[in-house]
C-alpha cells in the first residue's frame, strides 16, 4: 500500500539515494543534481518548492519534487521509484498526486524535462496529459532532450 507524505529531514538520504540510483543507471550525476539532492531543503523547499516521499509499508520507495519557477509554474523533477518496486504503478500514483496537489494550489502549469531514452516515463507523462513543448537553449541538465508541460 502506497502512502505519500511531505518531505521531512529524516528522508533526506532516501531522496538522494532514490534519485542517484536511477540517474546513474541511465546517465551521469550532474552539478544541478548534486545541488538539489545534497541541499534539498535550501535548494527546493526554502525557495517555495515541495518534496514528497512515497512510502510502501512505511518504507521510502519513491519521491518527487515540485520546484518553483514562479507563483503559478512549477517544475516536476527528481521523480524516482526504487527499481525493486517497479511494476506496482508507484510512479503513476506519485504523478497523479503531484497533479492533484498542483491543481489544489491553483497553479497554472507543471513542466518537466526528461530524456527520450526514458520511454516508459514519457509514455506515462503523455497518458496524464503532458504535451511536448519547445526546449530552451542552455539547459541545466545535459541529459534533457525533451520538455513537456501540463496546463492545470
Amino acid at each position: 500500500m502506497l502512502t505519500i507524505v511531505p518531505y521531512e529531514s529524516k528522508y533526506t538520504q532516501n531522496f538522494k539515494e532514490l534519485n542517484i540510483a536511477w540517474i546513474t543507471e541511465f546517465f551521469t550525476v550532474e552539478e544541478k543534481d548534486r545541488e538539489l539532492l545534497e541541499k534539498s531543503q535550501t535548494s527546493i523547499i526554502d525557495k517555495g518548492g515541495f518534496i514528497f516521499i512515497g512510502l510502501w509499508n512505511n518504507e521510502p520507495v519513491g519521491c518527487f519534487a515540485l520546484i518553483k519557477k514562479d507563483n503559478r509554474r512549477f517544475d516536476l523533477g527528481k521523480m524516482a521509484v526504487d527499481k525493486n518496486y517497479h511494476g506496482l504503478q508507484i510512479g503513476q500514483k506519485l504523478l497523479a498526486y503531484a497533479i492533484d496537489f498542483s491543481k489544489n494550489k491553483n497553479w497554472h502549469t507543471l513542466e518537466l524535462y526528461s530524456s527520450t531514452k526514458l520511454d516508459t516515463a514519457l509514455h506515462i507523462y503523455k497518458k496524464f496529459g503532458f504535451i511536448n513543448v519547445p526546449l530552451e537553449d542552455n539547459l541545466e541538465y545535459l541529459r534533457s532532450d525533451i520538455k513537456m508541460e501540463l496546463t492545470l
